[in-house]
């Protein structure tokens, strides 16, 4: 039991940049106070204690802040950041290594008893805070959720899923996020650049507006060209007073 908590802890220093002490983590992160309490509610829970555990589930939420329902099966290193708001239901499986910001819910959208109704996180996944993960699938190892996401089909291992509902991005299309993550050791709060494929396709057609209105006004000047050698007027002045912006429009979709 001490050896898990000292790796709990450990994760803690390790992931957030605001600890400064063993000391103080032990006695002001109720992140790690909820997992602690859980680790009880879910042994009272697996041994037929029900009440007992939804009772230590219930204390636990009014200390924490954080609901965590006593059947509900978390992993090792585990950092429920900040975690004012996280709700984790009865069948949801957290794997080890996990990062979890505060209002995120893994939910289910399914009525039926005994089901398995929550989603299952892979290790070292990263759900960014306000994200909603609804339903009985699975997120796969490494996976990033973005902040506000809302996901309700499977996330492939290495992917990020961000929007609402959510996009699913594969890792191998972002190298440079890649790289980003790996020296941080994981992408707080789920966030990485150029990640919205939404995004992606608006900045491939302006770029591509911006080189077909190149190729026109290079049109244009052989045609003046050709039109003074002949000595005949141009047909009109249109490219000089129209101008496609594709910085302007390139910087609202956030380039």
């Amino acid at each position: 039991m001490f050896s898990r908590l000292r790796s709990d802890i450990q994760c803690i220093l390790e992931r957030d940049p605001a600890a400064r002490s063993t000391w103080e983590v032990l006695t002001c992160y109720p992140g790690l106070h909820a997992l602690v309490l859980h680790r009880w509610a879910h042994a009272c829970w697996r041994y037929g204690f029900k009440w007992l555990g939804r009772f230590i589930s219930h204390v636990s939420r009014w200390l924490t802040g954080i609901e965590i329902h006593p059947g509900a099966r978390i992993g090792n290193r585990v950092f429920f950041d900040h975690g004012m708001g996280i709700v984790i239901g009865e069948t949801a499986e957290i794997g080890d290594g996990c990062t979890i910001y505060h209002g995120v819910t893994l939910g289910g959208t399914s009525l039926y008893k005994g089901a398995k109704r929550h989603p299952t996180l892979g290790r070292d996944v990263v759900v960014g805070a306000g994200a909603k993960v609804l339903g009985g699938f699975e997120v796969g190892d490494g996976a990033r959720v973005g902040s506000n996401a809302v996901v309700t089909k499977p996330v492939p291992a290495g992917a990020t899923a961000v929007g609402n509902p959510a996009r699913i991005i594969q890792a191998e299309q972002d190298a440079r996020r890649e790289e980003a993550a790996s020296k941080m050791g994981f992408s707080a709060y789920g966030v990485t650049q150029n990640d919205d494929p939404l995004s992606q396709a608006l900045r491939g057609l302006i770029d591509h507006a911006a080189s077909q209105e190149h190729q026109i006004t290079l049109l244009w000047q052989a045609l003046e060209q050709l039109c003074d050698r002949q000595q005949v007027p141009m047909p009109g002045d249109a490219h000089r007073t129209e101008a496609f912006e594709a910085d302007k429009l390139n910087q609202l979709v956030g380039k």
